[in-house]
C-alpha cells in the first residue's frame, strides 16, 4: 500500500504547498482528488508518482509500475503520436512491434483524431490528452495517476477513461485522480480526499444519493437549433449520453433545476426527467460518458 507519512512539500523559502499530510492509496481503490485551483492537488500528484520529493515526511509501498497523466502534457513534441507511444514502449521494456501494437490499440481506442502521423504539437488538446492517456498504459501500470483528465475529452473518450478506471481497479492497481467537480469524484470514486490550504483530509463522495435522469431533445427545425454545450462542464451532471438530437444526462439532484435552466435557455426541450432509487451504474443498452 502507498502511505504518505508526515508529508510537506514547498518550493524554495516560499509558503507550504502541502502541510503534513497524512494518507493512504489501497490497491483495488479509486482515489478521488478534490480542491481548488492552487490548493496543490497537482504538487500532490507529482509526489505520488515520485517526480517530485517532499521537503519533509516519509513515503513507503511506492509501486513499481506508474502510468501518470500530467495536467499539461507535452503537446509542443514534434513526435508522432504512434512514434511516441513506440519510444516509450521501448523505455519500459516493450519490443518494438509489440509497442507499436499496444499504441495502436490504445489510440483506436480512445479514438484519437487527426492521425497517427500528425506531430503531437499539431493535434488539438483533446487529442493530445489522449497521446498522453495511452502513453501511462502502455504497460498495465500498478498505480495510474490522472491529473484533471477529463479536462478536453469528448464525449466517447470520457466514456472510455471511465472503463480504463475501472478496468485498472478490477485488476487490483489503484488510481489517483483530481477534478474539480464533486459528481465526478461521486461517479469514479471509491473514497476521496480534500485538499484545502495546503491540508489534505478524508473526503466523502456523494456516490449513495439517488440521481436524477434527465432526457432532452432537439424541438425541430421550425424552433431555434438549440446551443452547443459541453454537458461535461455543467456543475452536477455525472453522466451524458446520446448523440444529435437526443441527450440523456444523469445528474446529482441537486443540480437539477439549474440544470434544466440552461438547457431551456439553450434551445432544449425537456422529454423527461425521473430520479433512481439509488445511485447506480448504467443498465444495459445505456452508454454514459461520465
Amino acid at each position: 500500500m502507498l502511505r504518505l507519512t508526515d508529508v510537506s512539500k514547498r518550493y524554495g523559502s516560499g509558503a507550504w504547498v502541502l502541510d503534513r499530510v497524512d494518507m493512504e492509496i489501497p490497491p483495488g481503490q479509486s482515489v478521488g482528488i478534490l480542491g481548488s485551483n492552487g490548493s496543490g492537488k497537482s504538487t500532490l500528484l507529482r509526489i505520488l508518482a515520485g517526480i517530485s520529493r517532499p521537503t519533509r515526511g516519509r513515503i513507503s509501498g511506492m509501486p513499481r509500475l506508474i502510468g501518470y497523466v500530467p495536467d499539461r502534457f507535452p503537446a509542443a513534441d514534434a513526435m508522432n503520436p504512434i512514434a511516441y507511444l513506440v519510444h516509450i514502449g521501448r523505455i519500459r521494456g516493450l519490443g518494438g512491434d509489440e509497442a507499436r501494437r499496444r499504441g495502436l490499440l490504445l489510440l483506436e481506442r480512445l479514438r484519437l483524431a487527426g492521425g497517427i502521423r500528425t506531430p503531437i504539437r499539431a493535434l488539438s488538446k483533446g487529442n493530445a490528452q489522449k497521446v498522453a492517456l495511452a502513453q501511462a498504459l502502455m504497460t498495465p501500470p500498478e498505480l495510474l495517476i490522472l491529473d484533471e483528465p477529463w479536462s478536453g475529452l469528448d464525449a466517447g473518450a470520457h466514456q472510455v477513461l471511465g472503463e480504463i478506471i475501472a478496468e485498472t481497479v478490477r485488476a487490483g492497481g489503484s488510481v489517483v485522480f483530481t477534478d474539480h467537480r464533486e459528481s465526478v469524484t461521486g461517479a469514479h470514486a471509491t473514497m476521496a480526499y480534500r485538499v484545502d490550504q495546503g491540508r489534505v483530509l478524508r473526503h466523502q463522495p456523494g456516490t449513495r444519493a439517488p440521481m436524477a435522469h434527465v432526457m432532452l431533445t432537439d424541438p425541430g427545425a421550425e424552433f431555434r437549433s438549440p446551443s452547443r454545450i459541453d454537458w461535461h462542464e455543467v456543475d452536477g451532471v455525472a453522466g451524458v449520453g446520446g448523440d444529435g438530437g437526443q441527450i440523456q444526462l444523469r445528474v446529482h439532484p441537486a443540480a437539477c433545476d439549474d440544470l434544466l435552466m440552461i438547457a431551456l435557455r439553450g434551445g432544449w426541450s425537456v422529454a423527461e426527467v425521473r430520479r433512481d432509487h439509488a445511485a447506480t451504474p448504467a443498465r444495459d443498452g445505456e452508454r454514459w460518458s461520465r
